[in-house]
């Protein structure tokens, strides 16, 4: 049952010889008690749901500002991640750099060693060539000199044959 504030209003109790007619005002007052009773139980009942509700709610929101909180540690986490991922790929990158032109650097090194090599031993070959080619001028010229001893060999050796065919 419910009485609205209208119905308070409007009611209207019969009259007797000495004021308003009990019953109804008893009836009347009983009725109010039931529906001020069901109101404030609905009311008690309410706010008990309402404080329900603000409990709810709170764990909701810390829960919601805790995995705020975690979601942005993870982000940072990520983004320090990153950034060091990044910072060592860089050193890696420098250091492989470093190592590459070190092995280019040597190669060159060794590159113009050989170089110096090849000319050292062409200057080498110029020189064996050249006393070479004096030594064999010289042996030449020392057996051209001997070219006319020779025949003073050959002639006296033919000497010798007449000589000793005629004895």
């Amino acid at each position: 049952m419910t009485v609205s504030k209208i119905d308070l209003l409007n009611k209207q109790f019969s009259r007797g010889v000495f004021g308003y007619s009990r019953m109804e005002v008893e009836q009347f007052l009983l009725e109010l008690a039931e529906v001020l009773g069901e109101s404030a139980d609905a009311q008690k009942s309410m706010r008990k749901k309402i404080k329900q509700m603000e409990q709810s709610l709170k764990e909701y929101r810390q829960r919601d500002e805790t995995l705020r909180d975690t979601l942005m540690s993870t982000q940072k986490m990520v983004d320090d991640l990153k950034v060091a991922a990044t910072r060592e790929a860089q050193l890696i990158l420098d250091e492989a750099r470093a190592k590459a032109d070190s092995t280019v650097q040597k190669g060159h090194n060794r590159l113009a060693q050989i170089h110096e090599e090849i000319e050292d031993l062409k200057r080498r070959r110029v020189q064996f060539e050249v006393q070479l080619k004096g030594l064999l001028k010289s042996h030449l010229e020392m057996l051209e000199m001997s070219d006319p001893e020779k025949n003073k060999v050959e002639e006296l050796e033919s000497k010798l044959m007449y000589l000793k065919k005629v004895d």
